[in-house]
């Protein structure tokens, strides 16, 4: 018998397994009552809530669907949506939001799951390519953990690398822990101006070349970076514009979900077909926050999953081979 699915709403307080199985059925079945795009999609693959009775028999939705539908699981005009970068496609997608609380609450409590306090840290963002975008979701999220520092040292810098500069040496003679978050291409750019041997300075990237660089693996690039920041270990935020919280890597590539996360994986030709931790596959996501929009979605990432909770990236779908994604046209 499923509860009522609004009678947990604090999706931050997941911390069994049993309690996000029974969380992720209720929002399910929310969705599938309330979510139009998702609700065709179910019946097109012939799944509906009679079937679904555990986690695992729930279905995924394609992520291109955020870019050609209003995904949403709520009645009343949305108060706003978050805009993926073009250069990801032709057509951005767009996450839309009865309100901004779960997405708050989701980065907040995410952060400080693997981080600590906000106010432990400088925060310096250098994200150029995001900054000139309206309706980024990073953006947002850099913005309010800047404020919620309360630190008057963080800020954003664009292409003002001799400022930066000047701040990540005047932070380290202080002793002062700093995390410098930058999308990948902006971080080389920086580093061609400047080397460092930083201490207490946690740099991580958000992944991304937006055009500007040659695609790299992530290999390659913690690589370069560790040596021109003198670090042995380069984090990573895993997170777009269709999620609402985020995973993070501590530096081997090895990514990990907050408690209200679950990944899997998934057959390349058979996106219905699922795999074996330790196989490549297209990887699926659970986000216990994507209440309002759709928490079940089959990402165009391809990586190799290892727990329920930790994953790795090997790179993305060429769509002219991903089939079984594109199935519904209404």
């Amino acid at each position: 018998m499923i509860t009522n699915p609004l009678s947990f709403e604090n999706f931050w307080e997941v911390n069994s397994s049993l309690s996000f199985e029974k969380l992720a059925l209720d929002i399910f079945n929310l969705q599938y009552k309330k979510n139009t795009v998702y609700r065709s999609f179910c019946d097109l693959i012939n799944r509906n809530p009679c079937d679904v009775k555990k986690v695992e028999d729930i279905p995924h939705l394609p992520i291109s669907f955020f870019k050609s539908k209003k995904v949403v699981s709520f009645e009343k005009e949305p108060k706003g949506y978050f805009s993926s970068s073009k250069t990801s496609g032709l057509v951005p997608s767009k996450h839309f939001y009865r309100n901004l609380e779960d997405y708050t609450n989701s980065f907040t409590k995410g952060f400080e799951n693997f981080y600590g306090k906000f106010s432990n840290y400088v925060f310096l963002a250098l994200l150029p390519s995001y900054t000139e975008q309206k309706n980024s979701s990073l953006i947002f999220m850099v913005k309010e953990i800047i404020q919620k520092s309360g630190n008057i040292e963080s800020g954003f810098y664009l292409d003002n690398f001799e400022d930066l500069v000047q701040k990540i040496n005047f932070l380290e003679s202080r002793g002062q822990k700093t995390i410098l978050l930058g999308v990948s291409f902006a971080l080389l750019d920086l580093l061609e101006c400047n080397r460092f041997h930083l201490k207490n300075t946690l740099i991580m990237e958000t992944g991304g070349m937006k055009g500007k660089r040659k695609e790299i693996t992530r290999m390659e690039l913690h690589k370069i970076l560790s040596e021109g920041f003198g670090c042995k270990k380069i984090h990573s935020e895993y997170g777009m514009t269709e999620l609402l919280s985020q995973a993070y890597s501590n530096g081997d590539g090895i990514f990990e979900c907050q408690p209200w996360m679950r990944v899997s994986i998934r057959e390349n030709q058979d996106p219905f077909q699922a795999l074996q931790n330790g196989q490549t596959g297209g990887i699926n996501i659970i986000d216990l926050a994507n209440r309002d929009s759709c928490a079940f979605i089959a990402t165009d990432d391809i990586g190799k999953v290892h727990s329920k909770k930790k994953f790795e990236i090997m790179g993305r779908y060429d769509h002219s081979e991903a089939r079984g994604c594109n199935l519904m046209v209404f």
